[in-house]
């Protein structure tokens, strides 16, 4: 059996896409590694009519709605992409399809500072947008790192949510404009670098520094290195960008005829509602290209 699409990932992009091209009569499969990014997150935020749901509630809730309409959702490990769309499995299984949408998100490369690990998704985050409102008016640290300008940014972003937010720079050089930007938003600075996050009973309680300082925090954001899961992509020629991130159109179309990217994979900054809306617009592309080899086919033989 030939799939129209094959979709690999099953997070919000995913997910949206594969509904819509079932809804569309498509004969679509979603292939999920069941490794969701936030998979630690307590819970959802920003994403309308679902806030404050579990990861695991809402993409349950995706991979119903795919069923529904006619999808398919396979549990599994994509290795690899060959020309003319055989999508290998790492069960040997082969699934041939007419198209591919990539959605495998990427992964958080954590500063290496004892604590950071452990609490991550809990007492130590990264987006505000995300999680911002719930730690409101604690005392929050930004942990500077190899990602320069995320956390400078998170430094001053943060105030919005807390009066109180020390920006530990931790290797981080501060021109005298940026020092003057923060001090203007009333964020503390500390240049003695990090040596761990404190922990006491599965909290967050501070920041001890390299000279055995303990400065109280309740909350920590990090600044994490992204790197997408595009190894499918760019083992079958996707064309990268200078930035080091796969090309694609405003669709999601890649440089390769009939592969499509979405989400995380190709958009670091895309929440979860813009992953979703990514895979939406990603299906409708999808659709109109196997539209046009049907149309073109079919007047070929008229």
């Amino acid at each position: 059996m030939t799939y129209d699409t094959v979709v690999i990932g099953g997070g919000p992009a995913g997910l949206s896409a594969a509904t819509l091209l079932a809804r569309a009569r498509r004969r679509v499969i979603v292939v999920d590694a069941e490794e969701p990014r936030n998979a630690l997150a307590d819970h959802v935020h920003n994403f309308l009519s679902r806030d404050g749901s579990t990861p695991h509630e809402l993409l349950r809730a995706g991979r119903q709605e795919v069923l529904r309409f006619g999808g398919e959702v396979l549990q599994g490990n994509v290795t690899r992409i060959d020309d003319g769309f055989a999508v290998r499995l790492g069960d040997g299984a082969v699934l041939d399809s007419r198209s591919v949408l990539v959605a495998t998100g990427l992964r958080d490369d954590l500063p290496d500072i004892p604590g950071v690990q452990e609490q991550w998704g809990s007492g130590v985050l990264h987006c505000p947008y995300c999680h911002g409102y719930e730690v409101r008016d604690q005392p929050i640290a930004v942990v500077g790192g190899s990602n320069r300008p995320f956390t400078i940014h998170q430094a001053s972003l943060i105030r919005q949510w807390s009066k109180d937010v020390v920006f530990f720079t931790n290797g981080v050089e501060l021109t005298e404009d940026e020092r003057l930007r923060l001090d203007a938003r009333s964020v503390g600075i500390v240049d003695t670098p990090v040596a761990r996050v404190v922990v006491s009973d599965g909290t967050v309680t501070g920041i001890e520094l390299a000279d055995g300082t303990v400065v109280p925090r309740a909350v920590v954001f990090v600044g994490p290195t992204f790197v997408p899961n595009d190894s499918l992509l760019t083992r079958i020629g996707c064309t990268r960008l200078e930035n080091g991130w796969v090309a694609t159109d405003p669709t999601g179309l890649t440089s390769v005829e009939g592969l499509w990217a979405a989400g995380n994979v190709s958009d670091s900054p895309a929440q979860l509602i813009s992953s979703a809306a990514a895979g939406s617009k990603a299906a409708i592309a999808i659709n109109h290209y196997l539209l046009e080899v049907d149309v073109t086919r079919a007047v070929s033989t008229f």
